[in-house]
């Protein structure tokens, strides 16, 4: 693949090809991963040599089975050798640091890690220590970069191009690293993005490159993507209740049939069905999520290869 500019957040040198999330990457630079993902899409044989004889673990430091399987997939739908680590079996449970378990695997040999953390900051502080390739899985409220290419594949796909498109992102922004790995590549190719989210859900600091509108505004979009709603912040006050916040930020089949008729429904997924969007859509003709999940394994493939070629 040719390499693109050196940005914040992907870092390339002779020694180390981080991707780390899309803040400060060139749109270049995410055409030519979709470009090569679209590739991928169009030969898909189930196992190729072009990773072999490298092996890359999958370091998730947080459950994600959908995240986990898709990249284990791709890997090994390349060729490569897979490792998979899993925090809860490991010795981090027993005191040892993110960092020390990354980089006894790294003295081990892998190429590549794949990675997945609950707090912000570390996986910047490991890629300035770690010289094997680093791939952002999901880390804390940051990023999720391989999720937002994904994405932005979707609405390639749909509507032939991106620039021009107005697309609304509804749902917790501050806490979602969806969100903004979708903003930072949206804006850059040349999409307009707005947010909608209840006033306890949102990122202030945002505003300035995206604005809040009503879900009404939301709603004349040409994409509207529903971001799920983390239950578990019930208790922390943000959420009355599953109800109440389908009441008044679900996507419902009536919302829905006020969208123009060209506009697509899209979810990160999981779904929490009847709550952030109601179960009749979810595999609805306007609905794009499983589509979305299928390009996840292509997408994932491309930014593996470029990782390690």
């Amino acid at each position: 693949m040719v390499e693109g500019e050196t940005g914040v957040s992907i870092v390339s040198t002779q020694q180390t090809k981080h991707f780390l999330g899309l803040k400060g990457v060139s749109a270049a630079e995410i055409t030519s991963l979709l470009d090569r993902a679209a590739y991928w899409e169009q030969h898909p044989s189930k196992v190729t040599n072009t990773l072999q004889g490298k092996f890359v673990s999958n370091l998730f430091f947080e459950n994600s089975t959908r995240t986990r399987f898709s990249f284990e997939l791709a890997q090994k739908r390349l060729g490569a050798g897979v490792l998979n680590f899993s925090a809860a079996e490991s010795s981090v449970q027993k005191g040892e640091s993110i960092y020390d378990t990354v980089r006894t695997l790294e003295s081990m040999g892998i190429d590549a890690g794949v990675i997945r953390l609950k707090p912000t900051g570390v996986l910047q502080e490991l890629a300035e220590k770690i010289k094997v390739p680093l791939i952002n899985a999901g880390d804390g409220n940051n990023e999720h970069p391989t999720q937002a290419l994904l994405d932005f594949y979707t609405m390639r796909k749909h509507f032939g191009a991106i620039k021009g498109l107005t697309v609304s992102i509804v749902g917790d922004i501050l806490h979602s690293r969806v969100a903004r790995s979708n903003l930072w590549g949206l804006l850059e190719l040349g999409a307009k993005v707005k947010f909608c989210a209840p006033p306890s859900m949102q990122a202030p600091e945002l505003a300035q490159f995206a604005p809040y509108v009503s879900f009404e505004e939301a709603l004349q979009s040409d994409v509207v993507m529903m971001l799920r709603v983390q239950l578990e912040r019930h208790d922390h006050g943000l959420l009355r209740s599953a109800e109440d916040y389908r009441e008044q930020y679900g996507m419902t089949m009536e919302r829905a049939s006020r969208m123009a008729s060209h506009a697509i429904i899209m979810h990160p997924a999981p779904v929490n069905r009847n709550v952030e969007i109601d179960d009749e859509l979810v595999e609805h003709e306007k609905s794009k999520i499983f589509t979305q999940i299928a390009h996840g394994v292509p997408i994932r493939m491309a930014v593996i290869e470029r990782a390690l070629t």
